[in-house]
């Protein structure tokens, strides 16, 4: 059973209370009206998938229902740290 932090609630919880959606960190389109469908796609649909370190955005969907960031190791899904939104991460991913 893998425990997550969660930074809101200050608590360790089960995983199942948690949902992943997906890579964290990304920077929208200044002016998405002026974005060709190529750039608009890239943001919406494209996303890294790296081996290694990886900075996800994650839910407490079973509990406080806010959102955060975690840092976690793809290979072993060790998470490094958890942080919240607007934070900036400590541990640096590739």
């Amino acid at each position: 059973m893998l425990l997550i932090y969660c930074p809101h609630c200050g608590e360790y919880r089960e995983e199942e209370e948690f949902h992943a959606k997906g890579q964290a960190h990304i920077q929208r389109p200044l002016d998405p009206d002026s974005c060709t469908d190529e750039e608009w796609g890239q943001y919406l649909f494209f996303r890294k998938n790296p081996r290694g370190l990886h900075h996800e955005i994650w839910v407490h969907s079973a509990g406080c229902r806010k959102f955060f960031n975690v840092t976690r190791d793809t290979q072993t899904y060790e998470i490094k740290e958890v942080y919240k939104i607007g934070e900036q991460p400590s541990v640096v991913a590739e």
